[in-house]
This record gives C-alpha cells, structure tokens and sequence, in this order.
C-alpha cells in the first residue's frame, strides 16, 4: 500500500469503499453466526419449557389421583401416588425455571455484534481524525 499523503482522492475512495464492504461483509456474517447461535438457544429453552409443562400436567395429574384415592379409600397406595406426584411436580418446577432462564431477552441479546460495531465505530472515528 502506498504512503497516504502520495494517493489520490480517487485511490483515498476506492480504499475507503473497499474497507467498508470488507467491514459490511464481515459483519454481516458475524450477525449471521451469532443470530444462528441464539436461534439454537431459543429452541432448545422452547423444548425445556415445553417439557417442563408437560411434567407438570403429569404431576396434576398424578396428585388428583392421589386426592381421590386418599379420600376414597386411606391406603398406602394413595400415599405413593401423592409423593410421586409431588416429586414430577418439583421436575415440571426446575424444568420451566431453566427454560425460561435460556429464552430471556438478556440471553438472546447479540452481544458479540455489537461490542464488534462499537469497536468499528471507534476505529473509524479515530480513522477520520
């Protein structure tokens, strides 16, 4: 690359031009990568709260069986119902908990992007003066 006070103002724009499509270029493919990546983390939080729910739909649904079979009929069978249907509840609780933990808006936040952006508009300013 030549000295910059021997370019022209045609060389000066073309370099210019071309550094900024690299720059575009390349950070549109960290967007890309990173958008990726946070889809990834969305889907697999959708699937922990989706189970999560499920659990806990099985646990209502165990823990009312428990209640008719304890007040119909006070056996140790409705004992065991009941604390099977307590501990999937505890499972639905921890499962919802880290779903919703992996999908807040915090988590899915691009923060290599635009810690990168900041950097370039830094660069850039420093470039200029």
């Amino acid at each position: 690359m030549a000295d910059p006070d021997s370019r022209s103002i045609p060389q000066l724009l073309g370099d210019f031009t071309s550094d900024f499509t690299t720059l575009l270029r390349k950070e549109s493919e960290l967007v890309r990568a990173e958008f990726s990546e946070k889809v990834g983390q969305l889907v697999k939080g959708s699937s922990e709260l989706a189970g999560g729910a499920i659990c806990l739909l099985a646990a209502l649904l165990v823990l009312l069986q428990a209640l008719v079979i304890a007040l119909s009929k006070v056996m140790d069978a409705a004992w065991a119902s009941l604390l099977v249907g307590v501990g999937v509840a505890i499972l639905g609780v921890v499962l919802l908990r880290i779903g919703t933990k992996a999908v807040s808006p915090a988590n899915l936040k691009p923060d290599r992007t635009i810690r990168q952006v900041e950097m370039d508009a830094r660069l850039a300013k420093e470039q200029v003066k």
